[in-house]
């Protein structure tokens, strides 16, 4: 039976995820790995570590498709067309994508934060997962403090405390400098998987290659 942890549990292969939270090629890309973590039959320990896609966005956020067309360059026809893609790609994996106009792109400093503290509570997995839906299905701007703090006490953590850990900032410079590892190592883009703390892959790779690449990690060792 195939096991997906957030901790180093016994002979598990570590698999440690660079993302944020506000990337859908991150949840795409997560879906799928856990699709053929399943189908291999593998005990994986998931380890998520922090990325900014836009560290310098402003407080208030940017209507999303504005961003999405001003950073890329792509028109309002383009824009939609990833939409539609994603929707049927995250369809096929189980995660609904709901896009919507007055969707908003929002600095995601806070919810790194947030995930660094869970981490040592055990609870970073779920609420890595629950931030997600909370973007893309529930359009929630997690650059709130109260709707970060509610999403943290919906998987099990204490809410009151989530505001503390939100409003001294006491994990920031910790993140701060994992973002620079990760960064100064080589990582511009999200998702970068990295396989038995050796093997990095960037992208959503689908489940098929995942698959490949999980059975040649098996056979290898």
């Amino acid at each position: 039976m195939a096991e997906i942890s957030d901790s180093d549990l016994g002979d598990v292969l570590q698999i440690d995820i660079v993302s944020d939270v506000v990337c859908p090629w991150c949840i795409v890309g997560f879906k799928q790995l856990e699709q053929a973590i399943h189908e291999t039959g593998i005990s994986a320990a998931i380890k998520w570590h922090p990325f900014e896609l836009n560290p310098d966005m402003p407080q208030a956020g940017e209507n999303l498709r504005d961003h999405i067309m001003r950073k890329y360059g792509s028109t309002a026809e383009q824009s939609q067309g990833a939409r539609d893609r994603l929707s049927e790609v995250g369809k096929d994996l189980g995660f609904e994508f709901r896009f919507a106009d007055d969707m908003r792109m929002v600095n995601t400093f806070k919810a790194h934060q947030l995930l660094h503290w869970a981490g040592p509570e055990g609870k970073e997995h779920p609420l890595k997962m629950a931030l997600f839906e909370a973007y893309f299905q529930d359009r929630k701007d997690l650059n709130d403090d109260e709707i970060l703090a509610d999403i943290a006490g919906d998987v099990g953590l204490d809410r009151e405390e989530a505001l503390k850990v939100l409003a001294d900032q006491r994990f920031s410079d910790d993140v701060r400098q994992e973002e620079a590892f990760w960064t100064q190592n080589g990582i511009q883009g999200v998702p970068a998987v990295i396989f038995d703390r050796r093997h990095l892959i960037t992208g959503a790779q689908g489940v098929e290659n995942y698959t490949s690449i999980l059975k040649q990690l098996m056979t290898s060792d």
